[in-house]
Formats: structure tokens, C-alpha cells, sequence
């Protein structure tokens, strides 16, 4: 690193301290690079954000309170060049999809931390986006696939939940035969047995979350 080059200003926001100390001595122990401040939900990581002005952030997605992409959509509604990684154990093709609409620059796994992360900052923090090749083919894995439309996701986070049809009928204040047409389309588009392997399918992808 120059002399006069400014080294990059990290925040890390994770509700695990112990993955939060880790990635702290990865990221203090690399000359360009400091860790500026730490959160542990996404409420705390606004606030850090808002004081600190970090180059990049790491954020997880499952977090009390707010979670990350809700977060990465707060900080960027405010601060719309913020350079976030996402750093989670999630790595469903739909979660992967909507951190990325909110507006991350990297995906990673936490797998990937001790190989991937500090060049990813560096290749974030320079400007660029970056992918790993094991994220990278789970996007493509169901590309070019129909997504669930809103309605259909609210019918089967109920189905998650253990509602029959009439149940879904009600809470969602539609006709029974509606459900059993959503749950046709699910089926359908989900390439799933039953109402079971649907929701299975859908906690792996990211598409609900329970």
C-alpha cells in the first residue's frame, strides 16, 4: 500500500460476536485495510453507518430486529453509493437475488471468509462487484425460470404454517378455489410433489423464511 493511501474504513455487522472478532483480526491484520466499528443488528448498523461513513460494510441477513436487506435497503436510500457485502450461511438463489436488487456489491458465503473476504473488500471497495463461482451457479441453476408471484409467496408461507386452504381463504380474504389455484401454480412453478416438498423447496431457495 502507498504511504499516502488511506487504509479501507470497515464496518462488520453480524449477530454472532464471535464471527465479528474473527473477521476483525482477519481485516486488522491486512496493512490497507481497518475495521472502523462493529453491529449486531440492522438497526445498530444504520447507526453506524450514519456515524462512521465506512468505505464498505459486511452485513449478514438474519439479524434481530431488521434484517440485512432490509438494512441494505435503509443505508442506501440514504447513502445510494454505500458498498455492501453481504456475508451470510444463506445461499439460496431468491436471497441471493433480492440482496443483490437492494443493492449489494458481493455475495459472500461464510465458508468462503478465510479465502474470499479480504480480496473481496478490496475488489468492492475499488469500485467493482464480485460473485463467487459457487454463488454464481446457484443464480444460474433457476434462471430463466417464472418467479412466484407476491400473492403465491403469501399462500405458501401460510401453507408453511400449517393453514388448509379454507385457512388461507380467510386470512387472505379470497375465494377457496384461488388457493387451490395458487397452489396449482406453486406446485407448478416450484417443480414440487406436494404441498410439503413445495415449502421445502422454497426455506432452501430463500424464497420464505420461517
Amino acid at each position: 500500500m502507498p504511504i499516502d493511501s488511506a487504509p479501507i474504513r470497515v464496518l462488520t455487522v453480524d449477530d454472532h460476536g464471535l464471527l465479528r472478532k474473527g473477521i476483525a483480526a482477519l481485516v486488522n491484520a491486512e496493512p490497507d485495510m481497518e475495521l472502523i466499528a462493529e453491529a449486531s443488528t440492522g438497526m445498530e448498523a444504520m447507526k453506524e453507518f450514519q456515524k462512521h461513513r465506512p468505505d464498505v460494510t459486511l452485513m449478514d441477513l438474519q439479524m434481530p430486529d431488521m434484517g440485512g436487506i432490509e438494512a441494505i435497503i435503509a443505508i442506501r436510500s440514504e447513502f445510494p453509493n454505500a458498498r455492501i457485502i453481504v456475508l451470510t450461511t444463506y445461499s439460496g438463489d431468491a436471497q441471493i437475488l433480492r440482496a443483490l436488487k437492494a443493492g449489494a456489491r458481493a455475495y459472500l458465503l461464510k465458508g468462503q471468509v478465510s479465502r474470499e473476504l479480504l480480496e473481496t473488500i478490496r475488489t468492492v471497495h475499488a469500485g467493482h462487484k464480485r460473485i463467487p463461482p459457487e454463488v454464481a451457479a446457484k443464480i444460474a441453476e433457476h434462471s430463466g425460470e417464472e418467479d412466484l408471484t407476491s400473492r403465491e409467496i403469501d399462500v405458501l408461507r401460510l401453507i408453511a404454517t400449517g393453514n388448509s386452504n379454507k385457512e388461507i381463504a380467510s386470512q387472505l380474504c379470497i375465494a377457496e378455489e384461488t388457493v387451490k389455484s395458487h397452489v396449482t401454480n406453486i406446485l407448478t412453478k416450484l417443480a414440487a410433489s406436494d404441498r410439503t416438498h413445495a415449502v421445502t423447496t422454497a426455506l432452501k431457495r430463500g424464497i420464505i423464511q420461517l
